[in-house]
């Protein structure tokens, strides 16, 4: 009991510390700032191309948004059967549910991105048949919900260099970077190293 109070405890303070950094680095504070084009887009606002892009390129970009955006809705839906589980400590559930609307905020801002484009936007799917009857405890569920966000960071490291617009490559190193601290935070919950090296691979 002990042990699961102090991890309950600590989850908390490194939740606190990655909000504080996420707010810091969208703002801005010493590290990414998106350019009016980049905010204008996630605006949800028409945004000029840059002359001479081409059109295959948009619709590539629009592909990875979408692919993007799924992940998002899949991610929102893992949340929410951890949140019904029944099997987080309170401090444990209060993370999870911070994290859900942080990939719902993603949702958000890649939909106005794709839409900016001309683009239309995937819908969350039905069923996602997760592996529910092999959550049977709390651990079971942060190991699940890391996998996840392991899969996120690693999906737009991949995106970033190939975004025809540089400014949703800027966007999305925005979201990997609080797709890694999910990552961490849920790490550190399950007693592991939340920072296993030094270079993501």
């Amino acid at each position: 009991m002990k042990r699961s109070t102090q991890n309950s405890q600590s989850t908390s303070l490194l939740l606190e510390t990655a909000q504080n950094t996420r707010r810091q680095f969208i703002r801005g504070a010493g590290a990414l700032t998106f350019s009016g084009v980049a905010v204008a887009m996630l605006g949800g606002r028409s945004t000029a191309l840059a002359a001479g892009t081409a059109d295959d390129a948009v619709a590539q970009d629009v592909r990875i948004l979408n692919t993007a955006i799924a992940a998002e809705h899949e991610a929102v839906a893992a949340y929410q059967v951890g949140a019904e589980s029944g099997l987080l400590e309170p401090a444990v559930l209060k993370v999870a549910v911070a994290f859900q609307g942080h990939h719902k905020e993603h949702v958000d801002a890649l939909v106005k991105a794709v839409r900016s484009l001309g683009g239309q936007d995937v819908h969350a799917r039905a069923d996602y048949n997760f592996p529910v009857d092999r959550l049977q405890r709390q651990g079971d569920v942060l190991q699940f919900a890391a996998g996840l966000e392991r899969g996120a960071v690693s999906a737009y490291a991949g995106a970033i260099p190939v975004f025809g617009n540089r400014d949703l490559s800027a966007a999305a190193a925005s979201i990997l970077a609080d797709e890694a601290m999910h990552w961490a935070v849920l790490r550190q919950a399950l007693g592991l190293d939340p920072v296993p090296g030094a270079f993501f691979s």
